[in-house]
């Protein structure tokens, strides 16, 4: 079990939901703070920034391998450098953004991208810090967050088991067990097909570490699925409105989606229980509608039960089923009316 706050994150819990707004605010303070207030409003756990500068992340320039090109990109047709200047949220909102979230009632805290991020985040008192996939294989970067002592939640987006073992590893040798990992796909949108959540609880048995989703794909369903497969954590990015526009909004979540998000997943996590066969407590009163055995005509004392007499219906306050072929031929002790469950004590 792991702490973020007052909040407990583990299977005993139920599932620690995380709201990314990342660059959705589409660089408006008063839009940011109308996203921490639906983001309450949906009832989720966190609030989660990204801490970077588009010279703290790349380059100032604007060509060549620092130029988005490819079709499969979400981004094409905008250099690394303008993409970051359009996501990125100003750290002198960092505070506004986090006392807001605080007086809703949320945890916040952020993805840094650079040492300087974590510096900076100290400042603020954050309770947690968030690794992005990207960011993984960033070994300097996660050793300065575990030494803050924080929980540490790192996305496995790209990771090889290699990679996990170095990040996990790194944090570890700063005396930092607080570790999440968060399965991840990092395409934007992700499709159900290349989620692959099967790797959750493989991936909890590997690390021993406290597993979630970082879900980039359309939809709940995914989210849904992974609590099942033992998710302790979902992270979502989310917007106003995809129509609105947005650098993330075209897989971000809308409001109501959030907070079925947070409805499903709690649903999802109840219904995982134990292992149980025979009837719940809730099932026994279901119990006398089952088939039994009942007499079926008027019998005189001393008659033999036959198909015609005795047969196999509901309600379930007769003889079980099973002894139908057992019954069959045996004598009546005293006479019965049709409608009577058949019992042992009818027998002769």
């Amino acid at each position: 079990m792991i702490k973020i706050g007052h909040k407990e994150i583990g299977r005993q819990a139920k599932p620690f939901i995380i709201a990314e707004m990342s660059g959705n605010h589409n660089q408006s303070l008063e839009r940011a703070l109308h996203l921490v207030d639906l983001a309450a409003e949906a009832g989720v756990d966190a609030l989660k920034l990204q801490t970077y500068t588009p010279d703290t992340i790349t380059l100032d320039v604007h060509t060549g391998e620092f130029f988005i090109s490819s079709d499969k990109n979400l981004w094409k047709g905008q250099s690394l450098y303008n993409l970051y200047k359009e996501a990125y949220t100003p750290w002198e909102w960092h505070e506004a953004i986090f006392k807001r979230a605080n007086e809703r009632g949320l945890l916040a805290f952020s993805s840094p991208f650079d040492e300087t991020a974590v510096d900076f985040l100290e400042t603020l008192n954050v309770p947690a810090y968030k690794i992005a996939s990207f960011e993984n294989v960033s070994i300097p970067l996660i050793r300065k967050v575990a030494r803050t002592g924080k929980p540490i939640i790192i996305s496995t987006g790209m990771a090889s088991v290699a990679e996990l073992d170095g990040a996990v590893s790194a944090a570890r040798s700063e005396g930092n067990n607080q570790i999440i990992l968060l399965k991840c796909t990092s395409t934007y949108p992700a499709t159900p097909a290349n989620s692959n959540i099967a790797t959750i609880p493989h991936m909890r048995d590997l690390f021993g570490t406290e597993v979630g989703l970082s879900d980039h794909t359309m939809g709940v369903g995914v989210s849904v699925a992974a609590v099942t497969m033992g998710a302790t954590v979902i992270e979502k990015h989310f917007t106003t409105s995809r129509v609105e526009g947005g650098v993330d909004s075209a897989f971000s979540l809308e409001p109501y989606e959030l907070k079925m998000l947070v409805q499903e997943t709690e649903r999802a996590w109840q219904s995982i229980g134990h292992v149980q066969y025979g009837p719940t407590e809730g099932e026994r009163a279901s119990l006398e509608h089952r088939r039994s055995l009942y007499i079926a005509q008027d019998i005189k004392a001393g008659e033999l039960l036959t198909k015609e007499n005795v047969r196999d219906v509901r309600p379930g306050l007769g003889l079980p089923t099973k002894y139908y072929d057992l019954v069959l031929g045996k004598a009546i002790k005293q006479d019965v009316k049709k409608g009577t469950p058949l019992s042992w004590e009818l027998l002769l």
